[in-house]
């Protein structure tokens, strides 16, 4: 059961990015489930199958594309309420052996990506009154991992920056959270070599997609004369580290 089964999106609009599966796809299913209207990202131009979304080829490190993203969604709603910041890569090597493509692409993907749908999308907020901003971060954004060193930079990158808006974006009626999960169940980081096997998540008793669109929807439906800044999670197979 969702942990927040009276949250209410009716008439709201949201942007999610990375849209196309995994995190990105369970979160804009629970949203469109509690009446909001989407604009989705993702890099292949795919999304879930929800009626009236607006979907659009985006990959977040180039800025014409998020910016086009958000354009197309407010031309296609009048308005937009909401940004989930979720497109994200990971690579799992000791830091000497982290390829430089795999650097460039978290940096660019993870911090670039961000920074930039945040930048194209939260002056809607703002002209509108106000809203929530959610960036998906990871418990690597929180305490620095072995094998993970440049994952955990962009990550920490990611919880700095919405940190600071939290404290300039309270005065306009903005919300800005960000939510720190552990190792969640997806294909994130299985393709080409990037340190996660099929065989080594499903040993690893990761949390699932909906778990997360669970923590967002619970985010979203607090009442708005209060703000949740950070949400940490992890498997109960995961030590607790900080």
């Amino acid at each position: 059961m969702p942990m927040s089964a009276s949250a209410d999106l009716t008439g709201k609009v949201a942007v999610v990015t990375g849209a196309s599966s995994g995190i990105g796809a369970a979160i804009a299913r629970r949203l469109a489930g509690h009446g909001a209207r989407l604009g989705l990202g993702s890099r292949r131009g795919a999304a879930p199958d929800i009626e009236g979304a607006y979907v659009a080829k985006c990959d977040v490190r180039d800025y014409g594309h998020v910016e086009e993203l958000v354009r197309g969604t407010v031309e296609q709603f009048g308005r937009l309420d909401i940004l989930v910041a979720n497109a994200g890569i990971g690579s799992y090597h000791p830091f000497l052996e982290t390829p430089l493509e795999d650097i460039d692409e978290m940096l660019d993907t993870n911090v670039k990506g961000t920074v930039y749908l945040l930048r194209a999308g939260l002056g809607h907020l703002v002209s509108g009154g106000g809203g929530d901003v959610v960036v998906i971060s990871s418990e690597a954004g929180r305490r620095g991992l072995p094998g993970e060193a440049v994952y955990s930079a962009s990550k920490f990158a990611q919880v700095g920056l919405t940190r600071a808006l939290d404290n300039e974006m309270r005065e306009h009626g903005v919300r800005c959270s960000v939510v720190c999960p552990g190792g969640v169940a997806t294909n994130f980081a299985m393709d080409h070599d990037r340190g996660r096997t099929p065989e080594s998540v499903a040993r690893a008793g990761m949390m699932t997609a909906e778990d997360i669109a669970d923590v967002v929807e619970f985010v979203l439906g607090r009442p708005r004369h209060m703000r949740l800044m950070t949400a940490a999670l992890r498997p109960m197979t995961e030590a607790s580290w900080g």
